[in-house]
């Protein structure tokens, strides 16, 4: 049996989830609203404010879909609850990062700024030049954007120098040595 599968979903105060007949669900909260169609045969039962989710049968399908199903539900919640954030750091000599209205601009090293529009629900914050926050409901959203924006100059083994998650370890290779 699963065990993320098997973990129940606390729904807090102040989020409504609804499951209709063709197994989408929508998750209200006060930080938005989040949509998502369900694997048909995954149960989704609701009782009270505990959510779980029940599998038919231990078929090979229906194993993988009973985690992923909890998970993303689960994800759903905290993001209309809580939302999610995902913080970068900009390391290297002259590398900076600031807001031109919603667009970010990142100045990494090239000859050209490289831009990046936020998508709907998403949101972009800047609190010092070398680093980003990108925050929003969605999970999936937040973890794409902040890896497309790491994408760009990830960080590189002899100096270090680079776009990197907040706390990320980079391991560091010696060099050349001189004779």
């Amino acid at each position: 049996m699963s065990r993320i599968g098997k973990k129940i979903i606390e729904v807090p105060a102040g989020v409504t989830v609804t499951v209709d007949a063709e197994n989408v669900a929508t998750v209200k909260g006060p930080k938005g609203e989040l949509v998502r169609a369900f694997h048909k045969d995954m149960k989704i039962e609701q009782e009270g404010n505990v959510i779980t989710v029940v599998r038919p049968s231990d078929s090979k399908e229906h194993r993988t879909n009973h985690g992923t199903t909890r998970a993303l539900l689960a994800n759903m919640v905290t993001g209309v609850s809580a939302g999610f954030e995902k913080a970068l750091e900009l390391v290297g000599v002259g590398y900076r990062a600031q807001l031109q209205g919603k667009k970010l601009v990142l100045n990494v090293g090239y000859s050209h700024p490289v831009e990046f529009t936020p998508g709907e629900g998403i949101e972009i914050e800047v609190p010092a030049n070398t680093k980003v926050i990108v925050k929003g409901i969605s999970k999936e959203q937040v973890g794409a954007l902040a890896s497309n924006i790491r994408d760009v100059r990830p960080p590189e083994p002899y100096k270090g120098k680079g776009i990197r998650y907040e706390g990320e370890y980079v391991r560091r290779k010696e060099g050349k040595t001189g004779k």
